[in-house]
């Protein structure tokens, strides 16, 4: 018989299902997000925490209200997971179903014009380093997090093998890059481990990396909501599907296990997509003079 309700200790609850999360070997970034977005949970419920159907499709509608779908979705899987976890898989709720939207504003995306212009800024500034993991995220596609899979010794070999969300994948060096992360490492003294670290010595990581790139916004004059660790990911997507057309292989390259993830990165601006069109609409015109069109 399906439980109607369970009343959980918050505290308790949580430490455990972080164990879980990790003997199921879920990255730590999937882990910690996960656990925020119990947390987010924890407050929708105000110290009640008895847990039924009913509240989860409450808090649904408090997601929809409150995030993007995108956002309240992705909330929703993380639920979905600790539900499961807390034995009681009925209580969870289906996304909300929303057309994917395949055409961007051109706002909400960086342009290759515009990654130059960061990337010259950051050389200007003296931030080699930065300036170095735009290229590198930009040349390969590699998410934030995989930085630290840039050894000496992988970059010498001319490849990079990625550990990530319990599957691996094999990432190729482009040439250009593979040479300026050697000289980079040349010029710093940087014999092996890790390429990217901070002053302590430790991998870099999202946050330390945004803010850096925030700055940048400033200097530059570019709008900040173009710039973020994944838009250099996004804008590697697009110059290599525009080049080869090849989906799934971008999707392997991205490692994701949908092709329909992998199309939300392929997006154009609205602007190129109205280009697109027009063009379209010349070709299949009759050509005939707009006044005997309207007659």
């Amino acid at each position: 018989m399906q439980k109607q309700s369970i009343v959980i200790e918050p505290h308790e609850t949580i430490k455990e299902f972080r164990l879980y999360l990790y003997e199921r070997e879920n990255a730590k970034a999937t882990i910690d997000k996960y656990l925020t977005d119990v947390n987010t949970f924890y407050k929708f419920l105000n110290h009640n925490y008895e847990i039924s159907k009913q509240r989860v499709l409450e808090y649904k509608e408090w997601l929809q209200r409150h995030y993007a779908v995108s956002s309240a979705n992705s909330m929703l899987a993380a639920l979905s997971q600790f539900l499961e976890f807390l034995g009681v898989s009925s209580m969870k709720v289906k996304r909300i179903k929303v057309q994917r939207q395949m055409i961007l504003q051109e706002d909400q995306l960086l342009s290759e014009e515009e990654y130059h212009t960061l990337v010259n800024a950051a050389y200007k500034k003296g931030q080699k380093s930065l300036a170095l993991i735009m290229e590198t995220i930009a040349a390969t596609g590699i998410r934030i997090s995989e930085l630290k899979y840039f050894t000496i010794r992988a970059v010498k070999c001319g490849n990079i093998i990625i550990q990530n969300k319990g599957k691996i994948r094999r990432i190729l060096i482009p040439g250009a890059i593979r040479k300026k992360l050697l000289y980079y490492c040349f010029i710093h003294n940087i014999k092996d481990g890790i390429i990217f670290i901070t002053k302590n010595g430790n991998a870099q990581n999202r946050s330390n990396i945004w803010t850096q790139m925030k700055k940048l916004c400033k200097l530059t004059g570019i709008a900040k909501e173009k710039v973020y660790p994944h838009a250099f990911r996004h804008l590697f997507a697009r110059m290599y599907y525009h080049l080869t057309s090849d989906i799934s292989g971008l999707a392997d390259i991205l490692g994701h296990s949908s092709i329909e993830t992998t199309r939300i990165y392929t997006a154009d601006s609205e602007k190129k997509y109205l280009s697109s069109m027009e063009r379209l609409e010349v070709l299949l015109s009759s050509g005939r003079p707009l006044e005997t069109v309207l007659e």
